[in-house]
């Protein structure tokens, strides 16, 4: 199965959350409310989140059954399917393409690599990072064949300053991961 043709950072981040364990919608809405995980990355009204999971059910990548409550109403837990299992994992081991996929896509797969371990972070960050030389290759090839004076030099220029922060900032966390995994 191949991922969706257009992004779908957030619904495949839910994924992620009822990867972990099954969960009615209120209860993952709770999670991605929290500050020391998605919730600094994305900020989802509740409405919202119930649209996309129905819309992640109707593509088939989520599934769900009732459990009782006692005396209160049934209650919907949600599933993935192993469509969705596929989705998901295929689109965490994969790098960003754009440098503006940084702050909301890759720190969302940041977070779920960590969860699976240091050797898919270790993955996920070396991908990016070839990713991003790589960016910065174009770029520079670009930059140079333009005019110093030209808008569209000082566009690219701008960005070349932002990928080499972002590449900066890669490489700070791949060591910060090395030294922790020497530490253990």
């Amino acid at each position: 199965m191949s991922l969706p043709k257009q992004s779908l950072t957030i619904e495949l981040a839910l994924l992620g959350l009822l990867r972990q364990q099954p969960m009615h919608p209120y209860e993952l809405f709770r999670q991605m409310q929290q500050r020391d995980g998605l919730g600094s990355i994305w900020r989802l009204k509740q409405s919202h989140l119930y649209a996309l999971l129905d819309r992640l059910e109707a593509e088939g990548y989520l599934s769900h059954h009732f459990e009782s409550q006692g005396n209160r109403p049934w209650r919907k837990v949600l599933s993935v399917t192993a469509q969705g299992e596929t989705v998901f994992i295929a689109w965490l081991t994969t790098p960003v393409f754009h440098g503006r996929d940084i702050r909301l896509e890759f720190l969302a797969k940041l977070y779920f690599a960590r969860r699976e371990g240091s050797a898919l972070t270790a993955q996920l960050l070396e991908r990016q990072i070839d990713s991003c030389r790589q960016w910065l290759r174009d770029t520079h090839t670009r930059m140079t064949s333009l005019p110093a004076d030209s808008v569209e030099q000082m566009v690219l220029s701008y960005r070349f300053g932002q990928l080499q922060a972002t590449l900066a900032w890669l490489e700070s966390c791949r060591q910060a991961l090395v030294e922790v995994s020497e530490n253990s």
